[in-house]
């Protein structure tokens, strides 16, 4: 019984590790006042870019960089669309996921059915030997640890940092910023390729950790979850931990319920992550004044200096 109950529970926390990684990352990202919907393409190109650098190298730590360098690309492309050229944001976003679709597969298409070992778990001597606390809290492959640390780091950043008060005055008020002289659009760059970097290491986690293989679109949705976490967290990154381990429980159970044999049609059960997601989102939506006392004031509005 501790045995099963430690398995779930493991299983539970490597679902939602990637969630993590992209909804912080996002949650930086909204709070600079730019709204990117391209993560779940960013997620896409990490983990092929993670997965095929680690088995050219044999180095798990090289392929979590590519994956993170990957995904600051892609949002460096996104940044120089919206920010510079002054595109719109809701439309470069959905064109960035169409765009990391293709080009994840095009690149991938050679590492389809390519077997790898998984990331390493660590393992305490003595203490990951005491009966489920042990393989729970420390049995984890490094990065869900860092994810958990990234989280705190990010809170800490915001709440504490004058680094963090002056991204969220830009994502309020960006001409109250540019008027006293901070760069706006150097700052959304900035937190634009935070959001990134974390998308593409969220990816890699995937293809690396979770399932250590490349299968086209292994994503599955994961990118449009981590957008809709942000807003069940009214952007606040303890509760975008929460929420990742809450849909991370989702994913897992309806695997073991199907697991179990019980008669219901796999595919509905398949569907129950993205329906908790459409739930939580009409039940928050339902709180407006909630969401735009939380909501940076600013995001998704276009910048220019000399407007």
């Amino acid at each position: 019984m501790i045995d099963t109950t430690a398995a779930i529970l493991l299983s539970m926390i490597a679902a939602a590790t990637p969630l993590v990684f992209a909804a912080t990352g996002e949650l930086v990202t909204e709070k600079s006042g730019v709204l990117n919907l391209g993560v779940e393409g960013m997620m896409l190109l990490g983990a092929v870019s993670g997965f095929a650098t680690t088995v050219a190298t044999g180095s798990p730590a090289l392929g979590v960089v590519a994956g993170a360098l990957a995904g600051i690309v892609m949002s460096l492309l996104f940044a120089f669309l919206t920010l510079t050229m002054l595109a719109n944001q809701v439309a470069s976003g959905l064109a960035l996921t169409l765009f990391g679709v293709g080009l994840s597969a095009l690149i991938g298409q050679d590492f389809v059915g390519t077997p790898m070992d998984a990331l390493p778990k660590l393992a305490i001597p003595v203490i990951s030997d005491i009966p489920l606390i042990g393989p729970v809290l420390f049995g984890h492959d490094p990065l869900v640890y860092l994810s958990v640390a990234l989280v705190g780091a990010v809170y800490w950043f915001l709440n504490h940092s004058r680094g963090g008060l002056v991204l969220r005055a830009v994502g309020e008020n960006h001409h109250a910023a540019h008027a006293i002289g901070y760069n706006v659009i150097g700052i959304r760059y900035l937190a634009v390729m935070f959001g990134g970097a974390m998308s593409g290491i969220g990816g890699a986690y995937l293809s690396l950790a979770y399932t250590p293989m490349w299968i086209e679109n292994m994503t599955a949705g994961r990118g449009w979850i981590a957008l809709a976490l942000v807003v069940f967290a009214t952007w606040k990154p303890g509760w975008v931990l929460i929420g990742a381990y809450l849909f991370g429980g989702v994913t897992i159970a309806q695997l073991h319920v199907q697991g179990l044999g019980v008669d219901i049609p796999s595919q509905f059960l398949s569907m129950l992550p993205y329906l908790a997601t459409i739930a939580v989102l009409v039940m928050i939506s339902r709180d407006s004044l909630r969401i735009r006392l939380n909501a940076p004031a600013c995001i998704g509005k276009v910048f220019h200096p000399d407007s």
